[in-house]
């Protein structure tokens, strides 16, 4: 076993900071990197395809190739190395919003804009990150180093939507091990060069560049049986000029079993015995540093090392100017974890969790998740951190790493800690996923855990009632008992008190008692702020704002209005479900007001927010529903009116106890039946199914792809494809995008 080794404690910021600048840094050139690739990057940069693909399989430089490119562009170059943190459509986009922002003065804040559309990464944050590279002024160079750990459909999307915004003078030069799925449509357009594995492989004249570096001479004839041997593999020539220099044939096979041979004799066995373990036992580490090489090994001299180690070894590749992180070349790190797994396998799991101790120190939760998942045995400790950390994450628009964890553990291992199926509840629920919601409700319905909650409440039974309330599956009666549990279970100081408070304030108008429902919004609100819960201040002020406008009082209703607004447009709350509300109220505060400009600006935002607002929230998607039929009856928009009231008929067909609020859909049911006007002049909106497709339409995705997207069949996205078609009066995909656009649904 190891020894603990107390950590050297990093402060978060700057622990962000260093592995953001490891990831935006280009690697430094080696010696092992003096074949040149001149003729190859000039070719590329000359070609004015705004896409440039190297793909080709490990150990062929392509790392190699995009670093000379680097030092040897004029145009400012814009660099990222990507990692399987990356394979979430918003962390992709901050990347990608970081280095961009490098190179470009005045869009040092993207990245957060882009972390604020959590909601929608690629309706909303992929168009920012594309209209800002659109925008430049400069032509400049975009890099993508292993692309091929990006495997998430969700983030290809994303990143297609980002080249689209690639201006003319400028490129994308990405390289992968993998088929880039963006190069379908290029290569249809003739927008891209490809550089593949027959481009990199070195002949004859590039081998006696690899000896002569060596110090050693290569007659044409050696070269060309090194280069047949090898079949022109880089890493196989290096390989060869190694064995030779030290007395060998000049001669290598590809065999992975010959590498690993090799790498184990020259490049291990030679080595002080406490390098060779530090190699092995730091090979289970995505990126080194000193400090977390100390703490999972127990030592001190990590730095030492690390600095001894990179000055012999040129598997160990430096990610910043500072030397402060490191990488194994991909196929070293490959080697030392099977001669870890050979020599020492069972401090595997140890080492893995000493990682994850190490990050969840450093403030990195989600870093530590992702190590313990890599250890069965950690299970437990996987939940109970992922229990801690779902909130904070989701908060960051990580909901697809969020749902991806959850996959990993599985059903039954969330079903075993309840307090993470409560918020597998939430997340259905803010996600508008009703069946999962749901089905996560008739689970915890028979749930029982009596130790506190690792997300800060009171007790798994007040988190239960809280959710149970919110989706009111049971009428009013049980929301209004489990609210009045909550309220009493949550002290001032808890952070889901506000919660609590909201949801007795909406059981309250559920029950037709708009003064206690005041009240309860009321303290909601302010709890909130204090909580900094920028969803409970959207959602309060929202019911605020409707009851003030009920009762005529608009200019308090001004204020309710206005502070929702700016806590959403502040967190870029654009896309989530609560929202809907507001923005129905600012609709109706406009029109009150006779700026006809802001109505419709209003409405088209609640109207692009309310597919994610579903029976899984009742209340909230009935009510704002029914705000916004009546926004457009008085608009004259009839046609929309009815169809709102069908979406409202379906959620009461899952929901059919809302108490008043069922009381207040009849009442304009029938002034509705008894109108006789009709006056619409335009199309009926898109359904909220018609408007999860839409972004697609980005994409360079064809219908059936769409359909694996979206999971539904390819008959039914070609049946919405139509119906988008015909309500904006347009023939074929670019013109309804163009015409979203404008409409304001979609783009930033």
């Amino acid at each position: 076993m190891l020894e603990d080794a107390p950590a050297l404690v990093t402060s978060e910021v700057e622990l962000d900071r260093q592995l953001l600048d490891a990831k935006l840094t280009a690697p430094r050139l080696t010696r092992r990197s003096s074949v040149s690739r001149a003729a190859l990057i000039a070719s590329a940069r000359s070609s004015d395809r705004r896409i440039v693909a190297v793909t080709a399989p490990a150990g062929y430089g392509k790392s190699t190739l995009l670093a000379q490119w680097a030092k040897a562009e004029k145009r400012p170059v814009a660099w990222a190395s990507l990692d399987r943190f990356d394979d979430d459509p918003i962390a992709l986009l901050v990347v990608l919003a970081s280095a961009y922002a490098r190179i470009t003065p005045g869009v040092e804040h993207l990245a957060d804009a882009v972390r604020g559309y959590g909601g929608s990464a690629l309706g909303r944050a992929a168009p920012l990150v594309a209209t800002a590279l659109g925008a430049s002024r400069t032509p400049f160079v975009l890099m993508l180093d292993d692309l091929h750990e990006l495997q998430d459909p969700a983030s290809h999307d994303v990143l297609s939507v980002v080249i689209g915004g690639i201006p003319a003078g400028s490129q994308l030069v990405a390289a992968s091990r993998a088929e880039q799925p963006h190069l379908a449509h290029s290569r249809a357009f003739g927008e891209s060069m490809e550089i593949t594995a027959v481009d990199l492989a070195f002949d004859a004249t590039g081998a006696r560049e690899v000896f002569a570096d060596a110090d050693l001479a290569l007659s044409t004839e050696e070269a060309v049986v090194v280069v047949e041997r090898t079949e022109g593999w880089p890493v196989g020539v290096y390989l060869a000029a190694a064995i030779m220099r030290d007395g060998g044939a000049p001669a290598v096979s590809g065999d992975d079993r010959f590498i690993a041979d090799y790498l184990y004799q020259e490049a291990l066995v030679r080595l002080p015995e406490h390098q060779q373990r530090f190699l092995r036992r730091t090979a289970v580490l995505e990126n080194l540093s000193a400090p977390l090489c100390d703490a999972i090994l127990g030592t001190d001299d990590a730095r030492v090392v690390l600095r001894d180690l990179a000055a012999a070894n040129a598997f160990l590749v430096p990610l910043d100017r500072r030397r402060e992180w490191y990488r194994y070349h991909g196929l070293f790190r490959e080697f030392l974890l099977s001669e870890l797994a050979r020599v020492e396998p069972d401090l595997i799991p140890e080492l893995r969790v000493r990682a994850a101790s190490w990050f969840e120190e450093q403030a990195a939760p989600p870093v530590a998740v992702e190590y313990l998942l890599d250890v069965p045995s950690e299970r437990t400790r996987a939940i109970h951190l992922m229990a801690a950390t779902t909130l904070g994450a989701y908060q960051l628009g990580l909901l697809t790493t969020v749902q991806r964890w959850y996959r990993t553990i599985g059903d039954r291992a969330i079903e075993e800690y309840p307090p993470l199926a409560v918020f597998a509840g939430w997340i259905s629920a803010l996600a508008g996923q009703a069946d999962e919601a749901d089905r996560w409700a008739a689970v915890l319905a028979e749930a029982s855990y009596d130790l506190p909650p690792d997300d800060g409440s009171a007790s798994f039974d007040s988190a239960r009632a809280m959710l149970r309330s919110f989706m009111c599956a049971s009428g009013p009666d049980q929301a209004m008992a489990d609210a009045r549990f909550a309220v009493a279970s949550e002290p001032s100081t808890s952070p889901w008190r506000d919660q609590a408070l909201i949801l007795l304030g909406e059981a309250h108008l559920l029950a037709g008692d708009l003064e206690q429902a005041e009240v309860a919004f009321t303290e909601g609100s302010t709890v909130a702020t204090a909580h900094d819960n920028t969803d409970g201040v959207v959602l309060s002020e929202s019911e605020l704002a409707v009851l003030t406008m009920d009762d005529g009082r608009w200019v308090e209703a001004a204020g309710h209005v206005q502070t929702a607004l700016e806590a959403i447009d502040e967190h870029a709350l654009d896309d989530y479900s609560v929202s809907v509300l507001a923005f129905a109220e600012a609709a109706r505060l406009a029109l009150h007001q006779g700026d006809l400009q802001a109505v419709h600006r209003h409405v088209t935002r609640a109207m692009r927010a309310r597919p994610s607002c579903t029976s899984a929230m009742p209340y909230v998607a009935v009510r704002a529903r029914l705000q916004l039929a009546k926004l457009h009856w008085a608009l004259n928009d009839h046609i929309t009116a009815h169809h709102l009231l069908r979406e409202v008929e379906d959620i009461l067909v899952r929901r059919p106890d809302l108490g008043a609020l069922v009381d207040q859909v009849e009442e304009f049911r029938n002034l509705v039946a008894s109108s006789e006007q009709s006056g619409w002049t335009g199309g009926p909106p898109l359904t909220p199914a018609e408007l999860r497709l839409l972004p697609y339409l980005q994409t360079h995705l064809s219908n059936a792809e769409i359909a694996g997207r979206l999971y539904v069949s390819r008959n039914t996205v070609n049946s919405e494809l139509a119906s988008i078609y015909r309500k904006f009066d347009v023939a074929k995909r670019s013109e309804a995008v163009q015409r979203a656009t404008d409409v304001g649904l979609l783009g930033a």
